[in-house]
């Protein structure tokens, strides 16, 4: 059987590129460090890591830092969709094999197909690992509820849903209504600005940028513990900042570098995202800056000149 074990905070790592659009492997190997030691529970490789930019060498050389970097401190999951199964089948027994705990897959959106054939794509690439799968919920590439939980009797493999078509939260409920005996566990994602709504209504975990490991930590901690009121007030001292990261991918993806240059995680030169994405203006940069200065996450050492 697959692993049901998985909860808590899994953020999704950015991965630092030069302005030559070159992995800084150094970078990253710093910032998978710092995100493991704020003790979340898991790590992922997915679209906020731009993994879709990637070559396939690239994906491979990217995978086995991660996995070298963890080494078995936190689970790691890495997102393997592909627009032909066969594709996806590829690159989820390439991850497999290189080490990954689970995959993170979303169907198909270049050819839509309905729910029948979303099913089977699901399937077959369960059938090709040992591993679970987290089906993902875009709004651009929906699972819906009542589908995730098809797909979760489909194959004891399809057990993991991230929801983050909006509204979140209601989906969580739905898909937590609906489950019955098929087994899916419910996460949340969408940068996790939903994460304690999604708690509530039956989410086990949350997958957020990797910009704040060390407040979502504190967070699930707080939670867990049952000083629920406690976990709210902390997390609510956040909010503004986790908006303005809640812009959608490409935009994002250079605010995210951003923040972890100011955070004195990775070095200004490997804060580029790859093209095509939209890169911020510079009123957007000092409201981030400002922003950090105001909750005291900004480290003098790391900050922009």
């Amino acid at each position: 059987m697959p692993d049901r074990t998985m909860r808590g905070v899994y953020p999704i790592l950015s991965i630092p590129f030069d302005s030559k659009g070159r992995v800084a492997t150094e970078d990253f190997e710093r910032l998978i460090d710092w995100t493991v030691g704020h003790r979340v529970h898991g790590v992922g490789v997915a679209m906020a890591s731009e993994i879709y930019k990637l070559t396939e060498a690239e994906r491979d050389s990217v995978i086995r830092t991660v996995v070298k970097q963890v080494g078995g401190k936190a689970k790691i999951v890495i997102n393997t969709g592909a627009e032909g199964t066969d594709v996806a089948i590829h690159y989820s027994r390439r991850a497999e094999e290189l080490g990954a705990h689970a995959l993170m897959i979303r169907p198909p959106t270049y050819v839509p197909s309905g729910p029948d054939e979303t099913v089977d794509y699901f399937k077959r690439i369960a059938e090709a690992v040992k591993i679970p799968i987290f089906l993902q919920d875009q709004s651009t590439a929906q699972v819906g509820p009542a589908l995730a939980v098809r797909c979760a009797r489909a194959h004891p493999n399809l057990c993991y849903v991230k929801v983050e078509s909006p509204p979140t939260a209601p989906r969580v409920a739905e898909a937590a209504k609906l489950r019955g005996d098929s087994g899916l566990i419910l996460f949340g994602g969408a940068g996790g600005a939903f994460f304690l709504e999604e708690l509530r209504r039956g989410a086990v975990g949350t997958m957020p940028g990797n910009t704040l490991p060390d407040v979502f930590v504190k967070v699930w901690d707080l939670w867990e513990a049952g000083k629920q009121a406690e976990a709210q007030r902390e997390f609510h001292k956040y909010q503004p900042l986790i908006r303005t990261l809640g812009q959608g991918l490409g935009l994002a993806n250079w605010i995210y570098k951003d923040v972890l240059v100011e955070r004195g995680v990775i070095r200004p030169e490997a804060a580029f995202a790859r093209h095509p994405s939209l890169k911020p203006d510079e009123i957007q940069r000092k409201e981030v800056v400002q922003l950090l200065e105001e909750l005291g996450l900004r480290s003098r050492a790391g900050a922009r000149a």
